[in-house]
């Protein structure tokens, strides 16, 4: 009898512990999970992807009621290139990142689709393919690398600087070393109209183009803008032969570890921060060019585009061949 009760006992006090433990499990889904994350970019602290970050950072905080906190790290504090930063998300030692899309080839092809040139018409063209399904595949790719990519983000059309002549046409670009991001499309596309690419990190740039062992870079207005580049370069060609996305992407191991409600928080928050974020830049671009005209450059607006594509284009077709010509016409083909 007493051996009967005994095993009563045992099993009571064995489902009063699943049951403990089982609320214990609910009430963290409900709002005990707590992290300090950190959000890195290469821009300066005035470029919009940190402005973004910040209002990222601030709602973030307000709907997780002080649970989550961001903190945002510009301008190459937490690693001078992007590989760098890439490799330390992928790590887990960088919790998020924001920056270009165009060195993530590297980490997973897929997303190299968007850097051929003049795959964009404008940006009412860039946000129907973003915000739709070919957009959402190429984020849900990179979980491949480690990655969980939240939103497309934006840095802009690229446009070329050089401190040696004005460019128009791509003939006035031959023989121009070009710093250009670790992404094979964009180096091929320079090598196409003649220039010399050089690939380096972007913590390296402004002293490379200020002892002139570059001729110059190519680099969305925003950027041109914040970093200073007017300062070591004369000549801004606005060619924007190649569209820059941005992304958003946490490391997937904090991902997981991250609780579903909260999931869903940041992912929502950094959707509705990509609209904010591509606004202020765009808004922003035609006043960053008189400024930067303004302070010395030579803005050369006439651009002959249909020469730039014609002479780009070699490398349009065999990127175009790489990745499917029927994705590829389908994303010219978006309205």
């Amino acid at each position: 009898m007493m051996k009967r009760i005994g095993i009563v006992v045992c099993a009571c006090v064995v489902l009063l512990h699943v049951s403990g433990c089982t609320g214990s499990s609910e009430k963290a889904e409900k709002g005990e999970f707590k992290a300090q994350l950190k959000l890195a970019s290469l821009t300066p602290q005035s470029h919009t992807y940190n402005q973004a970050a910040a209002r990222f950072a601030e709602l973030v905080k307000e709907r997780s009621n002080g649970r989550i906190l961001v903190t945002v790290y510009p301008d190459g504090q937490l690693g001078k290139g992007e590989r760098e930063l890439l490799e330390s998300v992928q790590q887990g030692t960088i919790d998020i990142y924001v920056g270009s899309t165009g060195p993530i080839g590297g980490f997973n092809p897929s997303i190299g689709i968007l850097d051929i040139p003049f795959l964009f018409h404008d940006y009412g063209h860039v946000d129907k393919v973003l915000d739709g399904p070919v957009g959402q595949q190429l984020l849900d790719d990179l979980e491949k690398a480690q990655f969980k990519a939240l939103a497309f983000w934006e840095n802009g059309f690229r446009n070329l600087t050089n401190s040696r002549k004005g460019v128009r046409a791509p003939a006035d670009a031959r023989g121009l070393k070009i710093r250009t991001m670790e992404n094979k499309v964009h180096m091929a596309a320079w090598k196409a109209v003649g220039a010399n690419p050089v690939p380096m990190a972007w913590g390296e740039v402004y002293m490379a183009l200020q002892q002139k062992t570059i001729d110059g870079q190519e680099n969305p207005v925003a950027v041109i803008h914040s970093a200073k580049i007017h300062e070591v370069q004369k000549f801004l060609s606005l060619t924007q032969h190649v569209y820059s996305p941005a992304v958003l992407i946490v490391s997937l191991k904090k991902w997981q570890s991250m609780p579903g409600p909260d999931r869903e928080m940041l992912l929502k928050t950094a959707r509705e921060v990509a609209q904010y974020q591509r606004k202020l830049g765009r808004d922003m671009e035609e006043k960053q060019i008189a400024e930067l005209s303004e302070r010395g450059m030579t803005v050369e607006r006439n651009i002959d585009k249909a020469a730039w594509r014609r002479a780009m284009q070699p490398v349009i077709s065999e990127v175009a061949g790489q990745y499917g010509k029927e994705k590829v016409d389908s994303i010219l083909g978006t309205r």
